[in-house]
């Protein structure tokens, strides 16, 4: 697993217990109305409001929200303006940073999203400097069974479209190609497993080490900063560190 991967799965847990409702929400209701907006209002022909919406209740979202964005994406509702931005750049120890924002002020957006960059060692650069560090991939996550036999999952997904298979104690990874993702997430639910998330997600191609703790303490106040901006929806980035300096950061 690399550093950012492990960095996500400690924030996603502390933020259960830190973050404010009103951010998720916020958050959730932009990635809703932008998906309705493009694909239209019914999620299922829409297979990227399907994955907004299950985020959005897995994150808690009431029932409400999630339908007044959709009505807001779907002409049936007043809407702000959003369009979706990528900003690229470099953090501290030359880690590429690709950020992915959703916002109705581009120009706000641009400016904060400098600053931090500025702020905590990094480098704001210009479109297409660090998305060729990357390649997109679809996956999906599956609650483990009391009951599971390996062997037999792994001939499944397979045969379902999936690249490969990351088994943990409680949970299981699959992985696709992104333009299967849909395929392979509905083959899996019609057999009847419980698929807890699907999503499109970026990966690095390799990772930069950072060895320097105050280099990691820098590179992740950026990426803290970075995900805790209304406007930001995901932050990537391609680095390997100790995983205690990521622990006692958040402690």
């Amino acid at each position: 697993m690399s550093g950012h991967s492990k960095w996500a799965n400690i924030k996603r847990a502390k933020a259960v217990v830190d973050a404010k409702k009103a951010v998720i929400y916020a958050k959730m209701s932009r990635e809703i109305i932008v998906a309705a907006k493009l694909g239209g209002g019914d999620p299922n022909a829409n297979f990227r409001l399907r994955q907004a919406i299950d985020r959005a209740k897995a994150e808690g979202v009431p029932n409400d929200n999630i339908q007044r964005a959709i009505e807001k994406g779907s002409g049936a509702g007043s809407s702000d303006n959003f369009e979706e931005l990528v900003y690229e750049g470099y953090g501290p120890g030359g880690v590429a940073v690709l950020v992915k924002c959703t916002t109705d002020n581009r120009n706000r957006t641009a400016g904060d999203v400098r600053s931090y960059f500025s702020k905590f060692g990094g480098n704001l650069g210009e479109s297409g400097c660090v998305n060729w560090m990357f390649k997109e991939r679809g996956e999906i996550q599956v609650e483990k069974p009391a009951k599971f036999d390996e062997d037999s999952f792994l001939l499944e997904a397979l045969e379902a479209g999936a690249e490969d298979v990351e088994i943990s104690d409680d949970e299981i990874l699959v992985i696709t190609k992104s333009d299967t993702l849909e395929a392979v997430q509905n083959a899996l639910a019609k057999s009847g497993k419980k698929v807890s998330s699907a999503q499109s997600n970026l990966v690095p191609l390799s990772t930069v080490e950072i060895t320097s703790k105050d280099t990691a303490k820098l590179l992740l106040k950026l990426l803290d900063n970075l995900e805790n901006h209304d406007d930001v929806q995901n932050v990537f980035a391609n680095f390997e560190m100790d995983q205690d300096w990521m622990s006692e950061y958040l402690n």
